[in-house]
């Protein structure tokens, strides 16, 4: 059982910390094919000094560790009871030492568990095979790829691509569309699993098991292989590029699988997952519970920090780069426009989905006029002597709090909001009313910006658990892009319309 819980344990850890082989040859690839200077140059740059410095570290590639998901085989007559158990103290374990972040949330009461255990986590399903070892696969999917899952029912009608009919080119549209209607909030670029067929939980289940393929399998349906190809052909020529910020790569896998389904459903399921995909698995002795091998693990590990970048690839002019000490003026957010870099000195404070509910029916704990808020919630962990330090700090998906964000800022006079994917709308109102800005930093890239944090000042509304209380952090060098500024710009809305208009370039049946 020792044995057994030890092996766990260094597979979640791994899988956390060490992005696998394959998926570090796509993001090789993605990188050389922008142009120098671009944001989504920078995106990739930020990416791979972030995966370098996860590898050192040995700490999360993410903050976001996820929802983890295991997939076992077992021979006939193995202990399943056993490996649950290993499985959850090792679960403990890993989140006790900042490996994974307390991610478990109990859905009624809203408490976190603090150990990423609770109803139905962590997700574990069994199978049965006759070979002589246990096969275990685990995938950290973080929240914000997850929301961008999505499932359709044919036939439909897709903004930009009309009519989906019950077909191969029905399930192409809907493939296409996925990709589309993610944008940059789910951490492009990205990978999707597709599954047709099923009902609509089985459809779910069967697009996500894709994502445990090889990035460069081949499908052996010949239908579906000239599906996935065509798919990686055409989704990178949307233009939305990595971090939805435009470029040259916004899809870097796409799998799919089928299955039979009733007359009267037909479901084509997506599971979209950012670029920090952490899948990794490992073939156990059964007997022993000792590793024998790892999984996706073929070939040349690429060191990022010994890559030297393409001379022959096309530079263009950088964006102007502005440093601003908090707290901020007006007129400092009203002198900024879309495309700057900004680099922030000085305080931050954290503030996710409780945290804005919060604000927006009580008072501050602390003065935020002036202040920035940055959509995070950190993996923190406490030393000996009491003092909290920063292991992963990478921002989370800002839309969810587009129902507050413009209120709470003009209530509180706060400045700046750097999260991940933009904002909608109102915010987008609220920021040229107010005088505010919205800052779009680089998703997953938790270690990249953990190195910008130099102490924890404090730390407010602790009842939320640790992802979701507001820390109070001191930051140095905190850079990131301004994709909405107090001038009625926004990226985001650009790039949703641009790659609207490109998406409906692919309406025409291909496969007949």
């Amino acid at each position: 059982m020792q044995k057994l819980q030890e092996s766990m344990y260094k597979l979640i850890v791994e899988t956390s910390t060490n992005l696998p082989k394959d998926v570090r040859r796509a993001i090789k690839l993605a990188k050389s094919k922008e142009n120098a200077g671009t944001s989504a140059a920078m995106s990739l740059a930020t990416i791979t000094n972030n995966i370098t410095m996860a590898d050192e570290l040995v700490s999360p590639i993410c903050q976001d560790t996820g929802l983890p998901t295991f997939k076992i085989k077992t021979p006939v007559g193995v202990n399943q009871l056993k490996i649950k158990e290993a499985i959850k103290l090792a679960m403990v374990q890993a989140t006790k030492d900042g490996k994974m972040r307390p991610n478990a949330v109990d859905s009624l009461s809203g408490d976190n568990s603090g150990d990423n255990l609770g109803e139905g986590v962590p997700v574990i399903k069994f199978e049965q095979w006759e070979k002589d070892y246990i096969d275990v696969r685990l995938i950290l999917k973080g929240g914000g790829c997850e929301n961008k899952n999505i499932q359709y029912s044919l036939p439909t009608e897709l903004e930009g691509l009309g009519r989906a009919g019950r077909d191969l080119d029905g399930i192409r549209k809907c493939v296409m569309h996925s990709v589309y209607q993610a944008q940059g909030q789910g951490c492009s670029a990205g990978f999707i699993g597709v599954g047709i067929g099923g009902d609509r939980s089985s459809g779910y289940d069967l697009a996500k098991e894709q994502l445990f393929r090889s990035v460069e399998d081949v499908n052996s349906n010949e239908e579906l292989r000239k599906l996935e190809e065509y798919v990686m052909n055409h989704a990178n020529e949307l233009g939305i590029g990595t971090m939805g910020f435009g470029g040259e790569t916004t899809l870097l896998g796409c799998k799919v699988g089928v299955m039979h389904r009733i007359p009267a459903s037909f479901f084509v399921s997506v599971a979209y997952n950012c670029w920090a995909y952490r899948r990794l698995g490992v073939k156990l002795d059964p007997t022993t519970g000792d590793i024998q091998d790892w999984l996706y693990q073929e070939g040349d590990k690429i060191d990022f920090s010994k890559e030297v970048d393409d001379e022959n690839v096309e530079t263009v002019d950088g964006p102007r780069e502005v440093t601003l000490q908090a707290p901020i003026t007006e007129e400092q957010i009203r002198d900024l426009k879309v495309g700057d870099v900004v680099s922030i000195n000085g305080l931050m404070y954290t503030g996710r989905d409780a945290i804005h509910k919060y604000l927006s029916t009580n008072d501050s704990p602390i003065d935020l006029n002036g202040q920035v808020i940055y959509h995070c919630g950190p993996v923190m962990l406490k030393d000996e002597e009491g003092t909290w330090h920063v292991k992963a700090a990478g921002p989370t998906t800002s839309i969810r709090e587009e129902p507050y964000q413009g209120d709470i800022m003009k209530r509180f006079g706060i400045r700046a909001v750097i999260g991940k994917g933009g904002m909608g709308a109102k915010t987008l109102a609220a920021l040229q009313e107010h005088g505010g800005v919205y800052l779009n930093a680089i998703g997953g890239a938790a270690q990249y910006y953990a190195d910008c944090i130099k102490s924890v000042e404090g730390v407010d509304l602790m009842q939320f658990g640790i992802p979701e209380a507001m820390w109070h952090l001191k930051v140095e060098g905190f850079k990131a892009v301004v994709t909405m500024d107090a001038h009625g710009n926004s990226l985001h809305r650009d790039i949703e319309m641009s790659s609207l208009e490109k998406l409906a370039l692919f309406k025409e049946p291909v496969f007949k």
